[in-house]
């Protein structure tokens, strides 16, 4: 099956289709904006202006079909309606389609396409009017007049109408009678090699529609994706309406996936009381029991003891969020397999498995049309005869009952309790379109409406109020009335994919009625499905679901797992991501199990892990093996916290749970939620760095001072030991603006700077955790372990050990470790160890911490590493620091490696882990020589725009109180501009500086030698070292600068664009009012003259020399500058108008809001649109 062919085919129909529907409606004077009134009016005559010279008129019915149209419109939208009449068209082309292949048409004529292999027009055209149609006299006589004047399409039209209508009579729920306003807005043709039909029938192999129903549940999803992508897109905008619920929840289920749940719950079921039946060997994906104790196969055999009496006839199968029908299509498969192997005849089979085992339910009415066709079209696969037989299937899509008045129930009912009753119905389905199938019904006489409403369906009625509340009765009430039998029911057998939606998309209709009926399980509709699905399955009756693996393993989710576990689980296969071959990725990560309604003793039950196979495929293939097989009693889940589902736990490892929790001997704390982090927090180096409070024991301490920010603990990358110390939160007056601000969340503030160990909550690969000093407030996103000092150090280095990831994982098998999950972690606190974890942990953060200052991002960062070696060469120092970052790196490992060791034997885990520790998972950086060399060359920028200083370590300047005497040995840039040029225009050029600055630290007689060094580490074109170094500072420093700085760059580089006529870098917090000006004149307008003299000079060698290469260069060059010089005079114009400005910056309102302020500007010409040119190159 050509899946890419049929996505494509889907989304550009449901384009198409929706297109030409609005410009049928727009013909009849409708539109979004509107609906007109006819220009002209007579008696079965009305005339539309449709802004052509030809107005569009229409007679008689089409007036009827235009006012049913107008009518559906004030109840639904326009834009609702008009995305139901091209789903409906589409069910019908793409039905007909199938059909027409399998050759179940009626009439043996291809509708669509043509049994001639390279004929475009479809046998219906060419055999009109000799097809049994049931055309009229008329009819026959417009086809011969549409054939002689050659109005094919037309003639099409007509035909294909006349065919849908003709297919009502043996499939009435697909193909509705079409004389409403859906055949007025049908627009469709066989010539247009555009069209939808010509799509279809040129773009999807034939063979794909050939015996394979399944095609129908691909076409469905795929022809939701674009709406399903902008639902999801606008999702923090608006919630999900109830016409976008079914696009945006349904995912089609893989084959192999429905075929396990089928065979692993229908099948079972059938196999329970009858072992001895052969349908096994068909049954690719059952999994055999696992062997069971005596005592429990004692008790299986009672259970399926009953069993036994089970007749085909009696087993009733439902499947609540049914989709297009793909699950109950294979239900339908099974069951004729069991019906055969006990005699049944493949004829009576099929009626008897429509009529009394298969039941379906569906939020969405273009899915309950499919399924319908789906088990029609399997059925027909085995009975010739079955269409058009009144099967009364028991499926349907659920109806709101808006719009049913209490006289309409006054009419049916004939007496106070079924009036009761009815009216608890229209209540209760009022809003049905947003909740579905876990409506929770009480239990009512449905027999007697039953028989109200039958006596009004086949009484005769004379008056035409009857007759019009007969009809409602009809197409109103007894839906109603159908979903809430098959609702009220339990069945033997419930098998589904339910909806995937978190609280986060739900419209108030349907979070309300969670919170007030499904309280356990209101986070997320796959979970209500499990706890609805629970209750729908009778006593030793069999549930199988797919669903997100969450339920197995989330706090949020325990009582839902509280309630499965007093089941009997049989199966579960743990999936994991890229389980749907159209979803990559982590987001969808499922779980399907099947489990039967009751509960025994020491039952084993089977788990199958293919979370680590990476496609759909080898997730099969795995399946089918067995693979990663685990036996497991589910009572042992209870004896962990949660009851997590954590199969692949051993004993040994669960016995550790009876231990103290790491919550009864520390605090385990959330942190605070700002509510608007953009105006409270900033990166410190972003900040005026003297209004910073390092170091504070109490917020007290902030009273009546200049300090303003404070250190902020907000989780951070994958790190371990100590770093992550980044952000800086406003808490001025003892955090008085925050505190006052209304959407803000302070939790723990008792906790506040005090020491303590902080983790990530989403972690990249294992849990890391961190040593905080006292000094920092902490995030909800860097929560906090509190305790005495004394068990400080033992603990975190319990926490970074294999054995608290390996206990984590069964307490949460995602990467997110909430506060819960780190509060049960089981602690031994062992007093033989603890002086060597103290003394190796304390080593490890010494080392960590000495590691994140050596970087520019700590604020204790001191001077580069390559300066602390004392020698004259670079490539010295460097080896020098590569040999030190690798000892460090390998101590570090060794140390972890060793305390992993002392942990595996504290809790006994010898046999479940090993003490190795891979590289990637220790923290620390070992020298790079790219990375380190282009760090040097920061430093040294820092130095020229005066952040560093050679004569002093440290911090020197980042606001506050400019010192000039902490400068000597190379002195900063006096007015903080240093020009980046491609030729060295001022002395104060930056690789003029830079060249300086490595003379200063290493050296004149080594300069060439260490310029050279550097040269070579940069990779970057040139013809000499300083060359190199110049293209580096042109095109890549800046954008090192930006990373390094998390898109928060501290120096700001002025860019005149793509040409290089100008750049120049300047420290913001060194920024003044007058510097645009500044750069402007004393810069910008000093390259420009230097721009014409060099333009002037190559204009002189291009006049008067007589080498054809000299001429040719100096052309090259004199392009290159003309262009520069063109780039220049229009940055010009911008930086003018700023300059005039004097803009000011606050440094306390952060890069962002400070950079803005130079981006934008616009700047006019003559005659022209304005343009806006950025002073600062973007980042």
């Amino acid at each position: 099956m050509d899946k890419k062919a049929i996505k494509t085919f889907a989304i550009e129909s449901r384009k198409k289709l929706i297109e030409e529907v609005k410009y049928q409606a727009s013909l009849l004077g409708i539109t979004a904006k509107g609906i007109a009134e006819p220009v002209e009016k007579a008696e079965g005559m009305e005339v539309y202006d449709i802004g052509a010279s030809n107005p569009n008129t229409i007679y008689d019915e089409a007036i009827k079909q235009r006012k049913n149209l107008v009518k559906r419109i004030n109840e639904k939208g326009f834009d609702n309606v008009v995305e139901e009449v091209a789903y409906t068209w589409f069910n019908r082309i793409i039905a007909i389609r199938f059909m027409e292949v399998n050759d179940y048409l009626p009439t043996r004529v291809r509708v669509l396409s043509s049994e001639t292999e390279g004929k475009i027009e479809p046998d219906i055209v060419t055999e009109s009017p000799h097809i049994d149609l049931n055309f009229t006299p008329e009819e026959i006589e417009q086809i011969y007049q549409l054939k002689n004047d050659n109005k094919l399409d037309e003639l099409f039209r007509l035909l294909f109408i006349k065919q849908c209508n003709k297919l009502n009579e043996i499939l009435p729920e697909l193909f509705e009678k079409t004389a409403d306003y859906t055949e007025l807005l049908l627009s469709i043709s066989f010539t247009n090699e555009e069209g939808v039909v010509r799509h279809l029938i040129d773009n999807i192999y034939e063979k794909d529609f050939t015996d394979q129903v399944e095609i129908i549940g691909w076409l469905y999803q795929y022809y939701n994706t674009e709406l399903k992508e902008d639902t999801f897109k606008n999702l923090k905008k608006v919630k999900i309406s109830k016409e976008r619920i079914p696009a945006a929840t349904q995912l089609f289920t893989p084959d192999w996936i429905v075929r396990y749940m089928v065979e692993n719950s229908l099948g079972r079921l059938w196999l329970d009381g009858h072992s001895d039946s052969d349908l096994k060997e068909n049954w690719k994906y059952y999994l055999d029991e696992t062997e069971q104790e005596p005592d429990v196969q004692i008790e299986l055999a009672e259970i399926r003891e009953k069993s036994k009496k089970l007749k085909p006839e009696d087993i009733k199968v439902i499947d609540p969020a049914m989709g297009s029908g793909h699950i109950l299509v294979y239900a339908f498969e099974v069951l004729m397999q069991i019906y055969t192997s006990v005699g049944y005849s493949e004829l009576d089979a099929s009626v008897s498995i429509l009529k009394n085992n298969i039941y379906g339910l569906d939020i969405d009415d273009r899915a309950y049309q499919l399924a319908y066709f789906a088990l029609m079209m399997k059925a027909r696969s085995y009975n010739k005869r079955l269409l058009g037989k009144k099967l009364g299937l028991q499926m349907c899509s659920i109806q709101e009952s808006k719009g049913i008045s209490k006289d309409l129930i006054n009419f049916v009912a004939d007496n106070n309790a079924n009036k009761n009753d009815l009216q608890y119905l229209v209540e209760i389905f009022n809003d049905a379109k947003e909740l579905g199938s876990i409506v929770n019904l009480k239990s009512i006489d449905f027999s007697s409406i039953s028989d109200d409403i039958t006596k009004i369906k086949n009484k005769k009625y004379n008056d035409f109020k009857s007759i019009k509340y007969q009809k409602d009765v009809v197409n109103t009430l007894y839906p109603i009335l159908k979903q809430a039998i098959i609702l009220s029911r339990r069945y033997d057998i419930v098998i589904t994919n339910p909806p995937y939606m978190g609280n986060r998309g739900m419209n108030k209709t349907l979070s309300n009625y969670l919170k007030n009926n499904f309280s356990d399980s209101k986070n997320d509709i796959f979970a209500v499905f499990i706890e609805k699905c629970l209750e729908m399955v009778l006593e030793d009756g069999y549930l199988a679901m797919i669903t997100q693996q969450a339920f197995m393993f989330l706090s949020s989710y325990e009582k839902i797992r509280e309630k499965l576990l007093k089941n009997r689980i049989v199966n579960i296969i743990h999936l994991g991501p890229r389980a749907f071959e159209e979803i990559g990725g982590e987001v969808v990560q499922p779980a399907a199990f099947s489990l039967q309604k009751n509960f025994i003793h020491n039952y084993k039950s089977k788990y199958l892990s293919l979370v680590d196979y990476k496609s759909q495929k080898t997730k099969e293939t795995a399946f089918l093996n067995e693979s990663n097989k685990h036996v497991v009693n589910q009572e042992r889940f209870s004896q962990i916290p949660g009851k997590p589902i954590a199969y692949w736990a051993s004993n040994s490892v669960i016995d550790i749970f009876k231990n103290k929790s790491l919550g009864q001997i520390a605090s385990v704390r959330k942190g605070m939620d700002t509510g608007k982090n953009d105006r409270f927090l900033r990166f410190w180096f972003e900040i005026d760095i003297s209004k910073m409070g390092i170091n504070i024991l109490n917020g007290e301490e902030l009273l009546g001072s200049n300090l303003k920010w404070i250190p902020y603990n907000k989780g951070g990358k994958y790190k371990k030991w100590y770093g992550n110390q980044e952000y800086v939160v406003n808490w001025e007056n003892n955090g008085y603006e925050l505190k006052n601000f209304g959407k803000s969340t302070l939790r723990n503030q008792q906790f506040y700077f005090k020491k303590g160990l902080t983790w990530t909550w989403l972690s990249s690969s294992s849990f890391n955790l961190r040593f905080f000093p006292e000094g920092f407030i902490f995030d909800s996103n860097g929560s906090m372990i509190f305790c005495d000092e004394d068990i400080l150090f033992y603990i975190e280095a319990f926490c970074l050990s294999k054995v608290a990831f390996h206990i984590l994982k069964i307490l949460s098998s995602t990467l997110a470790f909430n506060i819960s999950d780190v509060k049960n972690l089981p602690i031994v606190v062992s007093s033989d160890y603890k002086d060597q974890i103290d003394f190796l942990t304390k080593q490890n953060n010494a080392i960590a911490k000495n590691e994140w200052n050596n970087y520019e991002l700590s604020w204790n960062f001191k001077i580069h590493p390559l300066l602390n070696h004392n020698t004259s060469k670079i490539g010295h120092a460097f080896e020098n620091w590569v040999k030190f970052t690798h000892d460090q790196f390998y101590q570090l490992k060794s140390n972890e490696e060793n305390l992993n060791s002392i942990f595996i034997e504290i809790y006994g885990l010898k046999n479940d882990l090993t003490s190795e520790v891979k590289e990637n998972d220790v923290t620390i950086r070992k020298a790079d020589l790219s990375r380190d060399i282009k760090s040097f060359i920061s430093y040294a920028v820092g130095c020229m725009l005066g952040r560093y200083s050679l004569y002093e370590e440290g911090l020197i300047y980042a606001g506050g109180q400019w010192d000039p005497f902490r400068y000597s040995k190379f002195l900063p840039d006096d007015d903080n501009v240093i020009p980046i040029l491609d030729t060295e225009y001022f002395e104060d050029d930056i690789v003029g500086r830079f060249v300086e600055f490595v003379k200063v630290t290493f050296g004149e007689e080594t300069l060439e030698e260490n310029l050279d060094f550097i040269a070579q580490a940069l990779k970057k074109k040139g013809n000499t070292s300083r060359e190199v170094i110049r293209n580096y500072f042109l095109t890549d420093f800046y954008k090192d600068h930006v990373k390094t700085y998390k898109k928060h760059p501290i120096y700001w580089l002025f860019d005149s664009g793509r040409n290089n006529g100008f750049k120049a870098i300047i420290y913001m917090h060194r920024y003044e009012g007058d510097l645009v000006a500044r750069v402007r004149t004393d810069y910008l307008h000093k390259t420009q003259k230097a721009l014409e003299t060099a333009i002037a000079h190559n204009d002189r060698i291009i006049e008067t020399s007589t080498s054809a290469t000299e001429k040719s260069k100096a052309v090259k060059a004199k392009n290159k500058l003309v262009k520069q010089l063109d780039e220049t005079k229009k940055y010009d114009e911008a930086l003018a108008h700023v300059a005039n400005q004097k803009i000011e910056i606050d440094l306390d309102d952060g890069v962002k809001v400070n950079y803005a302020k130079f981006q934008g500007v616009e700047v006019s010409s003559e005659g022209q649109k304005a343009k806006k040119i950025d002073l600062l190159k973007k980042i």
